[in-house]
């Protein structure tokens, strides 16, 4: 995982003062640490007999896709409301910089689907959590959350017991 800390860019005071920002785009850039970021969450995934993939929107979306296709399942997107055609079941939640509200489609998977969920950062939880309640409200078992990075201060891996939480790298 060495590999894939040195890829990761701290930005101070982003979005806000006091956040401290990491930054994966010097990673998406290094096909190497891509790859073994890649392999890393498909290895996890494996063992969870994943059946699709939830993706937060925006980062999340960078390794949903490739982690998917190496599984041979799909993956749905959950995004900012207003941004996915068809009918939406919505969660709103509390961000360590202030609230935001997800939506993700209510036919993205059948009802008994064993789902993964993959995101960038695990920092407060919210978002996670909130992927977490849409997932289970059309029926869908979370079996396993996996983040590239989990800001461990914040503690957000708490609000998600009794899920099966994985982070390639800890700060």
């Amino acid at each position: 995982m060495k590999q894939i800390k040195e890829c990761v860019r701290n930005i101070p005071d982003h979005p806000i003062p006091g956040i401290q920002f990491k930054d994966l785009t010097p990673l998406l850039g290094n096909p190497q640490a891509f790859e073994a970021t890649i392999d890393k969450i498909v290895e996890l995934a494996k063992k969870l007999r994943v059946e699709a993939i939830g993706a937060f929107d925006a980062r999340g979306f960078w390794f949903a896709p490739s982690v998917a296709m190496k599984l041979g399942v799909g993956w749905f997107p959950m995004r900012k409301p207003g941004k996915l055609p068809a009918e939406v079941v919505t969660e709103t939640y509390a961000l360590e910089y202030g609230h935001d509200t997800l939506a993700m489609h209510k036919d993205a998977f059948v009802p008994g689907t064993r789902v993964l969920l993959i995101d960038d950062v695990l920092a407060t939880g919210g978002t996670m959590r909130a992927g977490i309640t849409l997932v289970e409200a059309i029926g869908g078992t979370v079996v396993g959350v996996v983040t590239v990075i989990e800001l461990v201060a914040l503690a957000g891996r708490q609000k998600l017991v009794p899920y099966n939480v994985q982070s390639l790298i800890t700060y």
